[in-house]
């Protein structure tokens, strides 16, 4: 049984996302528990977790990128 690269790229893709979607999920949940610790922070930490966010979802498309790039 071989492996194509196009199987390969898919694999990675899905590994890609399920990376950024648990990142995402973590950054979330970790605002909100901070938020629910000291609320008067709330505009302070927003910002900071739209920055993490971003820079998940910066490393996924770099991955997207990459992996249709090497099929």
């Amino acid at each position: 049984m071989t492996i194509t690269l196009a199987a390969l790229g898919a694999i990675a893709i899905g590994l890609a996302a399920l990376g950024a979607a648990i990142g995402d999920g973590l950054i979330v949940s970790n605002f909100l528990q901070a938020v629910a610790r000291q609320p008067e922070l709330e505009g302070k930490l927003r910002g900071s977790m739209f920055m993490g966010i971003a820079f998940v979802e910066g490393t996924f498309f770099i991955a997207l990128a990459m992996a249709l790039l090497f099929r």
